[in-house]
């Protein structure tokens, strides 16, 4: 395995990483935003009103894209295990 190859593995990684975590980030940051506004325009100054609506976004978010992060998991692990076999 040469230097190009590791890099081509690390960068497919991250991509993988980064694809496994935008989902939920941007449940988390749309909900966030949507909570802060209405604070905002009803003037409701409650720092741990965020909280539970975040974190039951973020739930349902998850079990929604769960099937959805395992097929991308198990793509990478199987294109991993093909790899190492051509060695």
């Amino acid at each position: 395995m040469n230097g190009a190859e590791v890099l081509d593995i690390g960068r497919d990684a991250i991509w993988l990483t980064i694809q496994l975590s935008a989902p939920v980030l941007i449940v988390g940051l749309v909900v966030g935003v949507g909570i802060g506004l209405m604070q905002a325009l009803t003037q409701i100054q409650e720092a741990t009103l965020v909280y539970a609506p975040k974190i039951v976004a973020i739930f349902l978010s998850l079990l929604l894209f769960l099937p959805l992060m395992g097929a991308l998991m198990s793509s990478f692990m199987n294109q991993i295990a093909a790899r190492i076999a051509a060695m």
